[in-house]
């Protein structure tokens, strides 16, 4: 049967004490709001639909862009004004209607999935996701039939007044609807003294009307922590880390101290990689396999090839081919990439310049705006002065040359193939090929052919 999935992202959010939507706050690296949509899309939802308010409509769009569609909720007018906002968008071209908040970002495919088959099932006009009593403080409770159907949905702020009717059931605040009775059914919401409309209120009124709504316990209870402030932020986080982190060692991933390692939700890792202590691995990082991660190793939106290794090392936009390693305490900036057997010690900074195949830079020292030839050996203290005070000028070193210690190259300068300078050489010209430099400035002393 046909689905549409609804994300209800129009809230405030003013419990989180941000400028920023509460829909964008990021979750393992990733904003809140993509969990649920892209947990609709696998349940299989055809068109998924993104409520937003007039004032986080353009900043969600700026994340999600164009990957779904968009219904404004011009009024805070609650969860059902919410939902009554996508019904002119769907004209009626759907069976069934998924309905989350942009904060349930803990529900899992499992629970939806178990969701989507009762209420087909059970041929129900509406199923609510729900979970043992030992829930949350801030969420709802149902009140059943004795038959296990759900009579009305009990807001948080009213359970203390029907203690008596409450089942051991809590909301989940997940819902799915048959659409036509849905579209029929909503226009009966009233507004509560607060103004909004209840999207909980349609149990009631499905209930009365003998339609049939059907509960479904969640898989798992941390599912249904709901996020509204910074504290559930974070407990939210915690959950999502272990979760990503047992994924990654089910796939062949070994870590030897799970709980110091923190990976974001779109890091990709390959198979006989080891990821030791205290390491962290965010944005949209990808390593390849038979690796050797850490310990204390800070990579971020980077690219790591197959058999690589980064010790106690930082790396930002940088990218490692296969057969590299750099570390310990080294630092890749963006625009740092190292071609496959290229070996960067410690104490190395490279940022925007590309090792080929073979160079090496065992010790401290600075590449910055450089192109390093293949094979050339790059001794300690080498430094590139790229920055003139007003713009960055390029330094390259071709293929087999020796750079010495302590060399500074002024940038813009090349070293020609196979050149070797001294060790505490200034250059300030174009080394030719096969050539000796020494001193300061570098002169060059000797044809090396």
């Amino acid at each position: 049967m046909s689905l549409a999935g609804v994300v209800m992202a129009a809230g405030e959010g003013k419990r989180m004490r941000s400028r920023i939507p509460k829909p964008l706050h990021r979750i393992c690296g990733k904003e809140m709001i993509r969990y649920p949509v892209e947990l609709m899309k696998v349940a299989g939802a055809d068109r998924v639909i993104v409520v937003v308010s007039p004032d986080n409509r353009e900043a969600i769009k700026a994340v999600l862009g164009e990957t779904v569609e968009y219904a404004v909720q011009e009024q805070a007018d609650g969860t059902g004004g919410a939902v009554a906002s996508c019904l002119q968008l769907l004209h009626g071209n759907t069976e069934n209607m998924l309905v989350v908040g942009a904060d349930t970002a803990l529900v899992q495919l499992d629970s939806v999935n178990t969701l989507l088959e009762t209420h087909s099932e059970a041929a129900a006009s509406m199923a609510v996701l729900t979970a043992p009593s030992d829930g949350p403080s801030d969420l709802g409770r149902v009140v059943l039939s004795k038959g296990g159907k759900i009579i009305r949905i009990v807001e948080a702020s009213e359970v203390e007044g029907n203690r008596d009717e409450l089942s051991p059931l809590f909301n989940a605040g997940v819902y799915c609807f048959k659409y036509s009775w849905l579209e029929r059914s909503i226009g009966k919401l009233r507004p509560r003294p607060s103004g909004e409309l209840y999207l909980t209120d349609l149990a009631a009124i499905g209930s009365r009307a003998k339609a049939g709504v059907s509960p479904v316990l969640v898989g798992e209870m941390e599912e249904v922590i709901g996020i509204n402030n910074r504290s559930q932020l974070a407990i939210a986080e915690a959950v999502i880390r272990d979760r990503i982190r047992e994924q990654w060692m089910l796939a062949g991933v070994t870590m030897t101290d799970p709980g110091t390692v923190y990976i974001d939700a779109d890091v990709t890792i390959g198979m006989d990689t080891t990821i030791l202590p205290n390491t962290i691995l965010s944005g949209t990082t990808s390593i390849g396999e038979n690796c050797e991660i850490g310990p204390n190793s800070v990579i971020r939106d980077s690219a790591i090839g197959h058999n690589c290794r980064v010790t106690s090392s930082a790396l930002e936009e940088a990218t490692m081919e296969d057969h590299t390693d750099i570390g310990p305490f080294s630092h890749l900036r963006p625009g740092a990439y190292l071609e496959s057997g290229v070996h960067i010690g410690n104490y190395v900074e490279i940022k925007e310049s590309r090792f080929r195949s073979g160079a090496v830079m065992g010790h401290f020292g600075y590449a910055g705006d450089a192109t390093i030839g293949a094979r050339v050996n790059v001794g300690a203290g080498m430094i590139t002065c790229n920055y003139d005070g007003k713009a960055k000028h390029r330094t390259v070193v071709e293929d087999d040359a020796f750079i010495g210690c302590d060399t500074m190259l002024v940038a813009p300068v090349t070293v020609g193939e196979g050149s070797i300078t001294g060790a505490g050489a200034v250059v300030t010209k174009d080394i030719p090929p096969a050539r000796l430099a020494v001193g300061v400035p570098a002169t060059i002393k000797r044809n090396l052919k």
